[in-house]
């Protein structure tokens, strides 16, 4: 595990951990994480209400997750962190997610 990634992630930060091969990266939704995926996925509010109904789609988690990721380590591809995702399966995901979405909503 590479030095900027072993921290556990800051919750009064609004950060989360996940497991990507054996590795805890964190993931922050700071203001450029945000616009980047608001950039490809389109309205986050519009993304908010697509998780809270249960139609967000396994490459819109994926995405937003891998725009949040900070400090990635070598080799991270969003190939690869989606496949972990999958691997890990929803249930493992949906905390990861749901912090996300309150910092969308509820900011610092």
């Amino acid at each position: 595990m590479s030095a900027a990634n072993s921290t556990l992630a800051n919750p009064e930060r609004g950060e989360a951990a996940l497991t990507v091969a054996g590795e805890s990266l964190t993931l922050r939704p700071s203001f450029g994480a945000l616009v980047a995926a608001e950039g490809e996925l389109g309205s986050l509010f519009a993304l908010v209400e697509r998780a809270a109904s249960g139609e967000l789609t396994l490459g819109e988690m994926a995405a937003l997750f891998w725009h949040c990721v900070i400090d990635p380590p070598p080799g991270l591809t969003r190939e690869v962190l989606g496949e972990a995702v999958v691997v890990a399966g929803l249930a493992a995901a949906a905390p990861v997610l749901r912090t996300i979405v309150r910092q969308i909503l509820a900011g610092r």
